[in-house]
């Protein structure tokens, strides 16, 4: 892959060699943001886990205290109080049966699907569309729920979902070059943390073998995780 220029000189100003603790790595990243837009910043981790076990897998989600920097389109099934509540919570859209179809013929713009529970029948059969997608309401996600007003709120504040991949990587947005360094290592931080309270129990050995940050556009900085602990939970 051929790189640019700004892309060349910002590779000069970082040793790769090295591992930097959260905070200078997040402004090491911000300093080689080679784009003239707003680039995402993402976090790279590398678990030492079997994804193909099921006692070894690791998926959640949680809120970044600064949250994303991106707009999140919120869909909720429900009905009744529950829709008032949704609407009022801020969702983009509200409703049933009218959703369902929509979603079969094809619609699919929004980030985040909220169901109560009794909606789950009909939401259940869109399985196909939604699944691939990530886009599937789970309990687990706190996405299938009764209070839908702190979900669609949570949505909204920056609450994302992780999941190991096959290879035993989670690969997640953690920010916008434009936030300050204060708002990204408290993010990335708060990932890290979150990684290291979901361990399973069954992971031997090494769990957090590697983590690296990185613009959209730039080269990636080489985490020191060694200071991330939970004290903070």
């Amino acid at each position: 892959m051929k790189h640019g220029k700004k892309y060349n000189e910002a590779i000069k100003k970082l040793d790769q060699k090295s591992f930097f603790p959260v905070k200078e790595a997040v402004e090491l990243v911000k300093q080689a943001s080679p784009a003239k837009f707003d680039e995402t910043i993402d976090l790279a981790v590398r678990l030492g886990v079997d994804p193909r076990h099921a006692d070894q897998q690791v998926r959640g989600a949680v809120v970044l205290p600064a949250g994303t920097g991106r707009k999140v389109r919120v869909l909720v099934f429900a009905r009744g109080d529950n829709e008032k509540a949704a609407l009022a919570a801020g969702a983009d859209h509200v409703g049933a049966e009218d959703f369902f179809e929509k979603i079969q013929g094809g619609w699919t713009a929004i980030d985040v699907i909220i169901a109560t529970p009794d909606m789950m029948g009909l939401v259940g059969r869109l399985g196909r569309i939604l699944g691939p997608r990530g886009l599937m309401p789970n309990p687990k996600l706190g996405t299938v729920t009764m209070d839908v007003a702190r979900a669609v709120e949570e949505a909204k504040a920056g609450k994302i979902e992780y999941r190991v991949d096959k290879a035993g990587n989670v690969h997640v947005p953690v920010g916008k070059v434009s936030f300050t360094g204060e708002q990204l290592t408290t993010n990335v931080t708060t990932l890290l943390q979150e990684l290291l309270r979901v361990r399973p129990s069954a992971a031997k050995g090494r769990y957090m073998i590697s983590a690296t940050l990185s613009s959209t556009m730039g080269p990636g900085v080489r985490l020191d995780t060694s200071a991330v602990s939970l004290s903070a939970h």
